[in-house]
């Protein structure tokens, strides 16, 4: 009974074994290679688990590579893994080149790929062109008409200036920026209307792919129309705000004589009041006079009468004035 216990112990530990060795091992993917004409040791994918880097995504890539004729080894794929990048979109891109006759290197691939970018959407570009719609691009006349185009801009990746090269953005916002000075250089809208390739011919003589990663190879424009009226508009703005400009300036002129007729005001109820003092002096002066004997009191008689004639005078004249006038009044309305 114990010999057989310790057989079945013996058994059981060989299984679990053999279980982990095998699962540390990868035999099944060393035979799947030696199967695909792929010569590849065992101990370099016990190096592989060691090194933790799993063994199904380098060798899968590199069966596909051989497969393809394409020349790369464990030690590159590896590399490159271990940087930090995408093995198998990188293999598929050496063969996607291969196929379409474009020379690439893998450590050109390798490098596009660490540097963020879809290297094997680059290559496919590069085969089949992609178009590349511009949002609706507003410009303005010399007329002050405004127009509105929509742009296609047919771009193929440049593998060479992936590495560094612009994007995209940087293309539909040279292609916007051409689109606005070509329409801003023209003197009527309609001449834009009737040439619509004129932005076509401007922008693809500026050469608005340097420094990207992209080539552009032609462009087309979907859409020109015609928007509002930005000269007669601005000008109508202008006018208002010319308008609100001189009524500011009244109001202030208004001001400016309201506080000057305020002053005035205020200056004449001081002389007034000046006067009413210097009046009020008279008397005493006269009576100060008499003390000191300057005036006698004929004299201070006389001057009175003078007073009083002179004030029987201005009132004799006023009711002069007033009856002439009511003549004057009594023979025009006879007249009518």
């Amino acid at each position: 009974m114990f010999a057989f216990l310790s057989s079945f112990l013996m058994l059981a530990l060989i299984f679990i074994a053999a279980v982990v060795l095998f699962s540390f091992i990868p035999v099944g993917l060393w035979i799947s290679a030696m199967a695909a004409g792929v010569r590849i040791g065992i101990f370099t994918l016990v190096g592989m688990r060691l090194r933790r880097v799993p063994p199904g995504q380098i060798v899968s890539p590199l069966i596909k590579a051989v497969k393809a004729g394409v020349n790369v080894n464990v030690n590159q794929l590896e590399a490159h893994f271990l940087a930090g990048g995408n093995v198998d979109r990188v293999v598929n891109s050496l063969i996607a080149a291969e196929r379409a006759n474009i020379p690439l290197p893998f450590e050109r691939s390798a490098a596009i790929d660490l540097a963020g970018r879809d290297v094997l959407e680059a290559v496919q570009m590069s085969v089949n062109p992609k178009v590349i719609q511009t949002p609706l691009v507003s410009a303005v006349a010399k007329d002050g008409i405004e127009v509105k185009v929509i742009a296609r801009v047919t771009v193929r990746a440049n593998i060479d200036r992936l590495v560094g090269g612009a994007g995209t953005e940087t293309i539909l916002a040279r292609v916007g920026e051409g689109v606005v000075s070509t329409v801003g250089s023209s003197n009527s809208h309609k001449e834009v209307l009737e040439n619509p390739d004129l932005i076509s011919r401007t922008v693809l003589e500026k050469g608005l792919d340097a420094g990207t990663a992209f080539e552009i190879l032609s462009i087309d424009i979907a859409d020109v129309d015609v928007g509002r009226n930005i000269g007669a508009i601005l000008q109508t703005d202008q006018a208002e705000a010319d308008k609100r400009i001189a009524q500011a300036k009244a109001e202030e002129r208004r001001a400016m004589a309201v506080a000057k007729e305020q002053e005035m005001s205020a200056f004449v109820v001081e002389m007034r009041a000046k006067v009413v003092e210097a009046e009020a002096e008279v008397p005493r002066g006269i009576a100060d006079a008499l003390r000191k004997g300057n005036i006698g009191v004929m004299d201070y008689y006389n001057m009175q009468n003078l007073m009083a004639d002179t004030k029987m005078r201005e009132g004799i004249s006023h009711q002069v004035e007033g009856s002439i006038q009511e003549d004057s009044g009594d023979d025009s309305g006879k007249t009518r």
